[in-house]
């Protein structure tokens, strides 16, 4: 009944209440980072959702879109602004995806959405992080984020698939805060985020 009705129902109630208490902080990042990224605060990007459905995520733009000589993009840490790394460090850079929980893209605990270019490269296995709504944040997310493997990632987003429950959700929903109190996970060694998926797990 939980996974079925009333996931969704307490999603949509905390993402609709959640967006009125944080409007002033919504305001004054897009305001900030609508200077500092040109007059682009946000970041549009194709994810795949449940069951592989592809929907649009927003999050924050915490990098510009400086580029070399060539028109290459610069690199991740390079492009990351000063109020965008400060935005990702507390992962205020999530707020928007509220919008996606309130259109039921993506729920408030679930595996985070990946790139759409990783369905291909999935196993039978790992394919089953889409048997249920992307979330903000996740077991992976509290247990490691982005220093862990893709391999224990995936392991950790389908036992989640598996013990999806209240008690469940709780738990990851109170592990977050202390996560984003602490900025734990932030970053993979010698990434700015996490280095891409090849499909070798």
């Amino acid at each position: 009944m939980y996974r079925n009705f009333f996931k969704r129902l307490f999603d949509f109630l905390i993402a609709l209440i959640g967006l009125i208490i944080i409007s002033p902080i919504f305001l004054i990042i897009t305001i900030g980072l609508y200077f500092s990224n040109g007059g682009k605060p946000f970041f549009f990007q194709k994810r795949p959702g449940l069951n592989g459905r592809v929907f649009n995520i927003i999050k924050f733009k915490t990098m510009n879109d400086k580029k070399d000589q060539n028109g290459n993009l610069l690199p991740d840490a390079t492009r990351l602004t000063s109020i965008g790394s400060l935005v990702r460090k507390t992962s205020l850079d999530e707020i928007p995806q509220l919008i996606n929980v309130l259109k039921g893209d993506m729920a408030i605990i679930g595996p985070r959405p990946l790139l759409v270019q990783y369905l291909s490269l999935y196993n039978e296995r790992q394919r089953r992080r889409h048997e249920v709504r992307p979330g903000i944040t996740g077991w992976a997310q509290v247990n490691g984020r982005n220093t862990i493997s893709w391999e224990k990632k995936f392991e950790l987003d389908v036992w989640y698939v598996d013990n999806l429950s209240l008690l469940t959700d709780l738990r990851i929903f109170l592990m977050t805060f202390k996560k984003v109190f602490k900025s734990e996970g932030i970053s993979a060694e010698g990434h700015a985020t996490i280095e891409p998926f090849n499909g070798q797990n």
